[in-house]
């Protein structure tokens, strides 16, 4: 059938129809499409808007197409799109009582619909990769609740944690990104089908009956929002341009930690490559390259904003671009997630370079001055000024945390405030040690071993509930 031929006297050229054609990425919604026609057709039957045996032909080669396969459709660039292709196999199979199947509908809203039916599908199917995720993080930080690394800010020693922690940091991120992904399933969980072109239909249509045969939960209440709103597609790719970031920050983090200089990881060989001239090489390659596909995922979604930041309403074919971007980003990842969250669980930490890191650089630092507010009711200004002058001359004499005593301490308390602390040697040597600093971090969400499983807990808890176990 030539859609053109009743308005328009001239074919459109080879190239034109090549530069128009969305039928490379249409198939992504091929079945989707199908099941659009099969709802739409059987509440038109339903109404009584067209015959009755006409819609059951109509039907059953819709049924005959969805196992035949794409393959079946005659897909070439003069049918514009795939919604034409399969209108086509149906007039072939049957004739001319194909066309009731578009009585009261535009390809506007039958285009709007499958791309929701279909990402519907797809932000299903990345909710339960990051349930997955998450559940691989939580094992690991089952085996390293105490297992001591030093935490950072600035990308310097900070202060004494464990790998559990740092891990569940992780997983709590994730679990935000889960929680927007599923806030933005709910706007693509709307069904415009029914608004036809953008004005809907004389035809007496039941709008709620499409929508629950194709199962959305709500309808788009109005028309002209219903063909031309595209706002589910940014939000959904600005919503995984986050989730990438977490993704991507994961992998920076394990590309350093693997280096020789930190030593605190040894990443699986699966997970890496060598170099084609240096054989000692052990490259992160899949981290980088998560990395690198994270980048991808933003221009995504700078490209979707653009296209639809100046558009009229209420149709127009620029939204047609948008659907390589918004599939692009879904398979990025969806790849990111599942890669990475296997090269995860792949990991080998190494428990006694995490300790001799967090021993190594004063990371104990502010339990030393907390040990002088508390023990000295000092105010901790006075605390943090004679702990950093007192860290200041240990670094320039060379000396390691475990030289530090009260003695020591005491030089500079009474440089700065004319007094002497006389702390406990005790006490001291406890507040420089990160093993036992790291337990008394017993407020909620801290490294403390108690407080870690209590996490721990109360994520698995949310992924049992969200996988519904």
């Amino acid at each position: 059938m030539n859609l053109r031929s009743g308005r328009l006297k001239d074919k459109m050229s080879h190239d034109a129809a090549d530069f128009t054609s969305s039928l490379d990425f249409d198939r992504r919604i091929f079945q989707a499409d199908i099941l659009c026609n099969h709802a739409h057709t059987t509440m038109l039957k339903e109404q009584g808007i067209i015959p009755s045996d006409d819609a059951e032909k109509i039907l059953q080669t819709l049924s005959k197409l969805s196992d035949e396969g794409i393959d079946a459709l005659k897909m070439d660039s003069s049918v514009e799109d795939i919604h034409m292709a399969l209108e086509n196999y149906v007039t072939d199979q049957i004739g001319e009582t194909a066309g009731f199947m578009h009585t009261g509908k535009s390809r506007n809203d039958q285009v709007a619909t499958d791309l929701r039916m279909v990402l519907k599908e797809e932000l299903e199917k990345i909710l339960a990769e990051i349930l997955d995720f998450i559940s691989n993080i939580l094992e690991l930080a089952e085996e390293n609740t105490e297992t001591i690394m030093v935490g950072y800010t600035h990308l310097q020693h900070a202060q004494p944690t464990t790998i559990a922690h740092h891990l569940l940091s992780y997983g709590y991120a994730l679990k935000r990104d889960y929680e927007r992904v599923q806030d933005a399933y709910k706007r693509v969980d709307m069904c415009p089908l029914g608004s036809a072109a953008l004005t809907t239909t004389s035809f007496p249509i039941n709008r709620d009956r499409t929508r629950e045969l194709l199962g959305f939960s709500k309808l788009m209440e109005n028309s002209i929002d219903g063909v031309s709103s595209r706002d589910f597609i940014a939000e959904t790719v600005s919503t995984l341009a986050i989730l990438s970031s977490t993704i991507s920050k994961i992998c920076e983090e394990m590309i350093i930690w693997s280096t020789y200089e930190f030593g605190l990881v040894e990443i699986d060989g699966q997970y890496a490559s060598t170099s084609s001239i240096m054989p000692q090489k052990k490259n992160p390659d899949v981290a980088e390259i998560a990395r690198a596909k994270t980048a991808g995922v933003y221009g995504e979604l700078i490209t979707i904003l653009t296209i639809i930041k100046s558009l009229p309403q209420s149709y127009n074919r620029d939204l047609q671009e948008l659907t390589p971007h918004l599939w692009n980003a879904v398979d990025s990842c969806h790849s990111m997630v599942n890669i990475i969250s296997d090269m995860l669980s792949s990991l080998k930490f190494n428990s006694e370079r995490g300790l001799e890191l967090a021993g190594a650089n004063f990371s104990t630092a502010t339990e030393l001055a907390d040990l002088i507010v508390k023990d000295k009711k000092l105010p901790f200004r006075v605390a943090h000024q004679i702990v950093g002058r007192t860290v200041s001359k240990a670094i320039e004499a060379g000396f390691k945390p475990s030289y530090i005593n009260p003695e020591y301490i005491d030089i500079v308390a009474h440089e700065l405030t004319g007094e002497f602390l006389l702390l406990d040697k005790e006490l001291v040597k406890q507040a420089l040690d990160p093993e036992k600093v790291v337990q008394t971090r017993k407020v909620v969400g801290g490294p403390a071993t108690a407080e870690v499983k209590e996490s721990i807990k109360q994520l698995r808890i949310f992924v049992q509930v969200e996988s519904g176990q």
